[in-house]
């Protein structure tokens, strides 16, 4: 060197020349400085804030010689970048090595879908048990014990809360009202009335009125319904009973606890239609509907341990009398001879629930009994 570049430059070229850079090393190898500006003399402290960071897992730098030392700018590049850890994605949790997991990461399991509001942690649907308006708490209307074929469906909606403790509620002023039979209490516990009428008066379903079905029909009051059913069964064991009259369809679904098989026939069409829709989800095996005139009975399931009559007829039809068995009851409605009004409709005191038992052959007994009132019994179909 000249005297010029001496002073300059006090150290020698050699002195600056660094190892030849390893075939692997990393982006963080230090890259020789440019000589522009002075440079600190050899054994000059360096500051906190020019020494590099150790660093996880990352490979080492190729350092330059100890008789030199590095620039201002070179060790302003060390210290810069390194300054944050290098992450190395762990195999088992997908966590960086070295760097804490959000406390709500490491506590997921994977795959699991969650959702948050306000910042807080929120179950979705099937994580936990449901709670949704369709499923409270919900207990079955099958959760008593009774015959094959009774109801099995959860009930939906605010109304599914109350519904069971009003039913019981029902049978409780049913058996304070006389009804004794153990097995027409049950019926009318675990048969959902709610599910045979209109949505709007669900809220009534279980109180003791009858309530509109349409077409000029109603489904009977349930004192009604437990009373005749009672009067029918009279304790015996129950195989095959006929029902006139099938409404809506809740009479042949109480019928059906009670017993073995139950035949329905309804006039109306769009009745008989909406009281299969209203069974269907209640799965019962035992009852069988059909369409048509229920003033002449079904003549190829006869005879019948029990027939009940859910329309007023100025009689009893001859041809009803003639399927009951021997022993067995018929439960009518029947209106009083010359009851009828000025408009020749049926006042409400014209009506007597009648109780009629085949005795023999040819030999019926008749017992009137309540004062009631029912729908009209026609003949033919519509």
């Amino acid at each position: 060197m000249t005297g010029e570049r001496a002073k300059r430059f006090p150290l020698e070229l050699a002195d600056l020349v660094r190892e030849p850079r390893k075939r692997d090393g990393g982006p963080l190898d230090v890259r020789a400085a440019k000589p522009a500006g002075a440079v600190k003399p050899v054994g000059v402290t360096r500051s906190p804030a020019m020494s590099p960071k150790p660093l996880a897992a990352a490979k080492p730098a190729v350092v330059a010689k100890p008789a030199a030392a590095a620039s201002p700018r070179a060790g302003k590049a060390i210290t810069a970048k390194p300054a944050q850890p290098v992450a190395i994605k762990s195999r088992d949790a997908g966590t960086p090595q070295g760097m804490a997991a959000k406390p709500h990461s490491a506590a997921r399991p994977r795959g699991a879908a969650v959702t948050s509001v306000a910042g807080a942690p929120k179950k979705v649907a099937g994580a936990a048990s449901m709670a949704s308006p369709s499923l409270h708490p919900v207990r079955s209307v099958g959760a008593r014990a009774m015959p094959t074929g009774a109801p099995n469906v959860a009930l939906n909606g605010a109304h599914a809360l109350t519904s069971e403790r009003v039913r019981e509620r029902m049978v409780e002023r049913l058996r304070s009202n006389g009804i004794a039979d153990s097995r027409v209490l049950n019926a009318m516990s675990v048969v959902p009335r709610h599910m045979f009428v209109d949505p709007g008066l669900a809220t009534q379903a279980y109180e003791d009125a009858a309530l509109p079905i349409g077409h000029h029909q109603t489904i009977s009051k349930p004192s009604v319904v437990a009373r005749m059913i009672e009067l029918a069964a009279a304790g015996r064991p129950l195989a095959s009973v006929l029902e006139i009259g099938t409404g809506c369809g809740y009479q042949a679904a109480v019928l059906s606890q009670v017993a073995r098989e139950v035949y329905s026939i309804e006039r109306i069409k769009p009745l008989y239609e909406r009281a299969k829709t209203n069974l269907r989800p209640l799965r019962i095996p035992n009852i069988r509907l059909h369409y048509g005139d229920g003033r002449l009975g079904l003549p190829a399931a006869a005879p019948f341990d029990a027939i009940v009559i859910a329309a007023a007829g100025l009689d009893v039809p001859q041809a009803l009398l003639e399927q009951l068995a021997i022993g067995g009851r018929l439960v009518a409605p029947v209106a009083e001879q010359g009851s009828a009004g000025a408009n020749g409709a049926q006042s409400e005191s014209a009506q007597v629930l009648t109780l009629v038992e085949r005795t023999g052959p040819a030999q019926w007994r008749e017992v009137r009994l309540d004062r009631v009132f029912f729908v009209p019994l026609k003949s033919g179909v519509v």
